[in-house]
C-alpha cells in the first residue's frame, strides 16, 4: 500500500470514506467540508492510504492554536481518521497515525491533540486520555437575570471579523492562564461565521456564537474577559427564556457562570473525552506555560514508541521551561503517554500507580507543581 499527501482527486473517495466510518453527510455540509479542506491540501495537512487506486485510509492535521497555562503554541489536531471497513484490523490505522505523527513534528507542531472514536489504537502510540469538552445545561431563566450593572457594547460579527475574534481568544486565555482551548485559524474561522443557522455577537473582550436547537439554545462558544462583558453575553442569551427553557453550553470546569447562576445544587453535564500528544520533547516544553512562582529543576527519560527513547533536563522559572538533553543521570522515567499525561496535569502519583511513569521519585512534586492544569476544550473537531 501507498501513504501519500491527498489532492483535491481525492476528495470524492475521502467523502465516501467518511460516510462508510461516520454515517450519512447532508448536501451542505459536504459542501463546507470542501471548501474547508481544499485551501490545505498543498500544505501537506491531510494524507491517505491508497490500495492501487483506491483510498483504504485517511487522516488531517488540523492547525489550531491551543493554550497551556496562557501560553499560546501551534497544535496538530488530527481529524477525520477513517479506516474503510473492509481494511480495519490490518494494520493500515496504525501505518497512517505514525505517518500523522511524524508529519506534524515535519510541520512545527510539538503537540497533538484529537477526539477519539476509540481509545487502543492511540493509546498505543503514545496520546493519553488528559481533558474533556463538558457541556453543561443552564436554566435559561436564570441566565436573564444577569444583567450587567452598566453597558457593555454588543455587535454582530461576520467572517470579516475573524481577526477580532481570534485577538479575544489570545487576550482572555492568556490572562486566565487557560489550559487546553484551541482557536482555529483565520481562514477557518471565516467560514464558519458565514453560517446562517447562528447568532453572533462580540465586545471588546468576549464574544458569543450561539443557534436554537429544538426548544433549546445549543453555545458554540462563549469567552468573557471581564465581569461585566459575562453578564451581558449570558444575559443575552437568557433572553430566550420566554421559548427556551434550558441553555447547553461547553464550559470549563471553573467557569465563572457557574458562580453567578443564584441556584446551584447539581450540575447536568455531558463530557466528550479528548487525548493529547507530545510529539518534540523540548519544543513543547519551550512553548508552554508555567506557574510563575515555581522555580525547579526535574530530570525524565521519555520512551517513545515512535520518536524513540530520550533523557531531558527539565528547567522550570520565570513562567518559561527548557529540555536539555543530557546522558547518565537518575531520572523519573515516563512512557510517551505518561509525559503527555503529566503535560496536561495529570499527577505523577496516578501516572505511577497506572504504570506510565516509574524511577526516581524525587522529581515527583516539583513536576506535580509545574505542569498543574485543568484542561478543557470548547471546540470538537
Amino acid at each position: 500500500m501507498e501513504l501519500r499527501d491527498l489532492t483535491p482527486d481525492d476528495l470524492d473517495q475521502v467523502l465516501d470514506l467518511r460516510k462508510r466510518a461516520f454515517g450519512p453527510i447532508a448536501p451542505a455540509d459536504s459542501e463546507t467540508w470542501r471548501q474547508a479542506v481544499t485551501p490545505v491540501l498543498g500544505e501537506g495537512r491531510y494524507l491517505g492510504v491508497f490500495d492501487g487506486s483506491r483510498l483504504t485510509a485517511a487522516a488531517r492535521l488540523r492547525q489550531f492554536t491551543q493554550w497551556w497555562h496562557g501560553r499560546p503554541q501551534p497544535m496538530a489536531g488530527v481529524a477525520g481518521v477513517t479506516v474503510s471497513p473492509e481494511d480495519r484490523g490490518r494494520g493500515v490505522g496504525t501505518r497512517l497515525m505514525r505517518a500523522v505523527i511524524e508529519r506534524g513534528v515535519e510541520l512545527g507542531d510539538a503537540v497533538s491533540a484529537l477526539y477519539p472514536a476509540t481509545t487502543p489504537i492511540y493509546r498505543s502510540l503514545g496520546y493519553e486520555h488528559a481533558g474533556g469538552m463538558r457541556k453543561v445545561t443552564l436554566p435559561a431563566e436564570a441566565l436573564r437575570g444577569l444583567r450587567p450593572s452598566g453597558q457593555v457594547k454588543l455587535r454582530r460579527m461576520g467572517p470579516a471579523d475573524a481577526a477580532e475574534l481570534i485577538a479575544v481568544l489570545h487576550k482572555v486565555h492568556g490572562a486566565a492562564r487557560s489550559s487546553g482551548p484551541v482557536s482555529y485559524d483565520e481562514r477557518t474561522w471565516g467560514l464558519w461565521l458565514a453560517d446562517d443557522d447562528d447568532f453572533r455577537y462580540i465586545a471588546d473582550d468576549g464574544f458569543v456564537i450561539y443557534r436554537w436547537h429544538g426548544q433549546d439554545i445549543q453555545i458554540d462558544t462563549l469567552v468573557a474577559g471581564s465581569p461585566e462583558t459575562a453578564r451581558a453575553l449570558w444575559s443575552m442569551v437568557g433572553t430566550s427564556s420566554s421559548i427556551a427553557k434550558n441553555v447547553i453550553a461547553p464550559l470549563a470546569p471553573d467557569d465563572p457562570v457557574l458562580w453567578l447562576l443564584p441556584e446551584r445544587s447539581q450540575d447536568h453535564v455531558t463530557e466528550q473525552r479528548w487525548m493529547f500528544r507530545v510529539l518534540d520533547v523540548a519544543a513543547a516544553v519551550e512553548r508552554r506555560g508555567y506557574p510563575a512562582a515555581v522555580s525547579c529543576e526535574a530530570v525524565v527519560t521519555v520512551q517513545d514508541p515512535v520518536r524513540g527513547e530520550g533523557t531531558w533536563r527539565l528547567d522550570i522559572s520565570g513562567g518559561s521551561g527548557t529540555a536539555t538533553p543530557v546522558a547518565g543521570a537518575p531520572a523519573a522515567v515516563l512512557t510517551a503517554n505518561g509525559l503527555s499525561a503529566l503535560y496536561c496535569g495529570v499527577p505523577t502519583s496516578t501516572l505511577r500507580v497506572v504504570g506510565l511513569m516509574s524511577g526516581d521519585e524525587r522529581f515527583d512534586e516539583v513536576l506535580d507543581a509545574a505542569f498543574v492544569a485543568k484542561p478543557y476544550m470548547l471546540d470538537y473537531f
